[in-house]
């Protein structure tokens, strides 16, 4: 690749993810937006639920979806169409007369939830296509910093938009932030209409490739051609790399950790100070922001340096310290090492999130869709039922025990996860030629694309 290939390659990434950072803010914005506004239509507290609910089942299905939308439409396409897809749902939001409010909420967030999480996947299965081998991470990092900008900037401002502006216009900016999004998909030097083959094809060309005659079997049990049983791709994904499932898995009880920080922080906050509940809350999330676009400079400066990636040895380590810094946030402790605790959580979570996401993308194109999209299904399901048993919990226990069980499993399971990690760098350092494996990249990278291998939106704050 020519110098002024990359240089083109990284400027229209970036004015990509400006466009995601800039739907970010909206999307964190209505977070909070819809959340009233579905209170204010229904009069009840139950509707609230239900409405997270409804977004988080949509999210999960779209995940177990992905990997057979994008097997048929390109990745540009489905990132387009899923922005404007939001943005015609909040329109009609806008649009929707009195009697049909309730109705049209919850269409809203079935497709807000769908149409996110298959951004979500689509994004970062395509970034190795996008910014070329060996910059996942700093492309990692830079979409994750924007991410965590406009959340800040998002719950910030929400407050302020709603109370001065009203529902309507909340709706509207970001419906504009969804659109902005999708233009800047457009300037993506990606065809936009449907993929080439179809979604068998692609399957099995992943099978295929990480498994060889082992993909599919013969249902009569002999040699001869005919009809084939093929193992789903989702399974292929997980058996191609070592603990890849353990680390899926791992994901996954990570999510309901966050589950159970995101309920408590308002009960926290409040038990801290009733009269101004949310001082706390903000200046929480606003360090643990900054800890984590501080992080993703090291990042992309220990990448730069080392052409090295963190890898999933990372993954294991940052989630370890992010759940225990998120139990110590709850601890008690005086302002100034809470903030210090906030701003280690805030680096802990941005490095668990590029190392994740970069880990997973060194999978063969096929198989690295069917990961992100099982990962997203797990995520999701992580979150919801974290976010039911939290709840319940928090009327019976303190803030701090609910999130020191839920991180406290994410820690032992880290645990488990780091020392298999470490056994396995072990044994490949035994064999022949792993000197020239670790001069390639971490946690073996021989598994996965020809030989070089380095982890959501469900957000870890």
């Amino acid at each position: 690749m020519t110098s002024g290939t990359a240089a083109l390659q990284e400027r229209r990434y970036r004015i990509l993810v400006t466009g995601y950072a800039i739907s970010s803010y909206g999307t964190f914005l209505n977070v909070v937006a819809l959340s009233l506004y579905v209170y204010a239509v229904t009069d009840r507290a139950l509707a609230v639920g239900v409405f997270m609910a409804v977004r988080l089942a949509a999210g999960f299905v779209a995940g177990l979806t992905a990997a057979a939308v994008l097997a048929r439409w390109s990745a540009k396409g489905v990132m387009f169409w899923a922005n404007v897809a939001q943005a015609a749902a909040l329109l009609l939001l806008v649009l929707a007369p009195d009697g049909f409010r309730t109705g049209t909420l919850f269409a809203v967030s079935a497709v807000v939830g769908a149409s996110g999480t298959l951004f979500m996947v689509t994004l970062r299965s395509s970034i190795p296509d996008m910014v070329g081998e060996g910059r996942h991470t700093w492309a990692n990092s830079l979409m994750v910093s924007g991410r965590s900008m406009a959340m800040v900037a998002g719950f910030a401002s929400s407050g302020v938009v709603v109370s001065l502006l009203g529902y309507t216009a909340a709706f509207l900016v970001d419906m504009a932030t969804f659109l902005v999004c999708a233009l800047t998909v457009l300037l993506l030097p990606m065809p936009m209409g449907p993929a080439p083959g179809n979604e068998e094809s692609d399957d099995e060309k992943g099978s295929q490739g990480s498994q060889g005659s082992q993909g599919e079997e013969s249902v009569d049990g002999t040699g001869r051609e005919g009809r084939r049983r093929r193992v789903p791709a989702a399974l292929v994904a997980l058996g191609a790399v070592p603990v890849l499932g353990l680390m899926v898995a791992l994901r996954g009880i990570d999510a309901l950790g966050s589950s159970s920080h995101n309920a408590a922080l308002p009960v926290y906050s409040t038990e801290l100070d009733a009269d101004n509940p949310a001082v706390f809350v903000s200046v929480f999330w606003c360090v643990w922001a900054l800890g984590n676009v501080l992080v993703q400079q090291v990042l992309q400066r220990y990448t730069k340096r080392t052409g090295r990636s963190v890898g999933a040895l990372g993954f294991g380590l940052g989630t370890i310290a992010m759940s225990g810094t998120f139990i110590l946030a709850f601890a008690g402790l005086p302002w100034a090492a809470t903030v210090l605790v906030a701003l280690l959580a805030g680096a802990a979570d941005g490095l668990t999130e590029v190392s994740y996401t970069s880990h997973l993308q060194t999978l063969p194109s096929p198989l690295r869709t069917h990961a992100f999209g099982l990962s997203a299904t797990v995520e999701n399901l992580g979150f919801g039922v974290g976010m039911i048993v939290v709840a319940a919990a928090l009327d019976v226990f303190t803030p701090l025990s609910v999130v020191g069980v839920a991180h406290g499993a994410a820690i032992v399971l880290a645990l488990v996860y780091v020392a298999r990690v470490l056994r396995g760098r072990g044994a490949r350092e035994a064999e022949p030629g792993s000197q020239e494996r670790e001069g390639k990249g971490e946690s073996g990278a021989g598994s996965a694309r020809g030989g070089h291998r380095d982890g959501a939106e469900v957000s870890g704050g």
